[in-house]
């Protein structure tokens, strides 16, 4: 039996995974099962039912503050890099595993994570829709064959809550497709363009951020030549996507030994 805590269990996306979770465990009895759900300290909502918080009845699980108080196996966090951080530490200290779809880690942070996964198992993503993730793939693909006559571009749309910009996953597809050509997107990567300069360099990778209303996640990446345009597209209408992804993640993690990975890895797309 894999037991599966859940972060942020009282916001949006953390009643989707409390959702998710207690699905998949009807779904494959005595194989998973929700046991923990924690929200930040000072919540008016502790002590609520998580069943209740996600529209799902009464569970008879309460919302806790703390990792301490908490029974389980494997944690999926997406809250903030702070609080992700800190739950890396405890997860790594306890030998708990974890699937980590929090974004906007810096190369310190995401050294953290590395240290702490020599030890423990880990699934740190941009994003866990298997879609996106196919996207990923794709993106690399595409670029080998287009990107001798095409300018890159990728496209964001976010609700206009999101904090970090551009979005991990737009990053990420930017990284598939620098690494595809062999460039450095720290090197190649141009984030916003103003005024008057000098005509586009073919070997960047242009991002575009879009943050309004309630858009879940849209991204495209446009290869654009003279005479023609080629776009992949993902679109994100619910956060069940994701919180799916993340379940399924966790159910692939749970057979794995300490180490670094991503839904890559989980999907078999390395």
């Amino acid at each position: 039996m894999l037991n599966i805590g859940v972060t942020g269990a009282a916001g949006r996306m953390g009643r989707c995974l409390v959702e998710a979770v207690y699905a998949a465990s009807q779904e494959q009895s005595n194989q998973l099962a929700l046991t923990a759900a924690i929200h930040r300290p000072g919540s008016t909502l502790l002590g609520s039912d998580a069943g209740e918080l996600a529209g799902l009845g009464r569970l008879g699980l309460h919302v806790e503050p703390s990792l301490s108080q908490a029974d389980f196996d494997l944690l999926i966090d997406f809250t903030k890099i702070g609080a992700s951080l800190t739950n890396v530490d405890y997860c790594q200290a306890k030998g708990k595993a974890m699937v980590i779809g929090t974004t906007g880690f810096d190369e310190r942070q995401r050294e953290q994570i590395r240290a702490a996964a020599k030890d423990i198992p880990i699934v740190l993503a941009a994003n866990t829709s298997v879609g996106m993730n196919l996207c990923f793939h794709l993106a690399g693909q595409m670029a080998r064959v287009l990107a001798e006559d095409a300018d890159i571009e990728i496209i964001e749309t976010h609700h206009r809550h999101k904090i970090d910009s551009p979005s991990g996953t737009a990053v990420r597809l930017g990284e598939e497709i620098a690494d595809s050509l062999g460039r450095d997107l720290n090197e190649c990567a141009v984030y916003g363009r103003q005024g008057i300069g000098e005509p586009r360099n073919r070997e960047t990778i242009g991002f575009a951020t879009i943050r309004g209303g309630d858009v879940v996640g849209d991204h495209t990446v446009l290869f654009a030549s003279e005479g023609e345009r080629v776009e992949l597209t993902h679109k994100a209408s619910s956060r069940m996507t994701f919180a799916r992804g993340a379940v399924r993640a966790a159910k692939w993690l749970s057979k794995q030994p300490a180490g670094l990975y991503d839904m890559q890895d989980v999907l078999g797309l390395r």
